[in-house]
């Protein structure tokens, strides 16, 4: 497969990826855990508090990633 995204913006791709699948996962699981599976609205509900966590939580890891990478880097041997 042809590269078709800049190297420079794999961080940020990076990012938006797994905190989309992060966030989605955990607002589902706290969702149901809060409403059920049986709560005609879990769809709505779930979406709701999957956009805003999504929309905090991909600037977050664009400037964490790095530092947390640099800090086990260092760690490591």
């Amino acid at each position: 497969m042809t590269p078709f995204v800049p190297r420079w913006a794999a961080p940020i791709l990076f990012a938006v990826v797994v905190t989309c699948i992060m966030t989605c996962i955990v607002s589902g699981i706290s969702t149901v855990s809060a409403v059920g599976l049986s709560d005609p609205r879990l769809g709505a509900l779930w979406f709701q508090a999957w956009i805003p966590s999504w929309l905090v939580a991909a600037p977050i890891m664009t400037v964490v990633a790095p530092l947390v990478r640099g800090a086990i880097q260092r760690m490591t041997l």
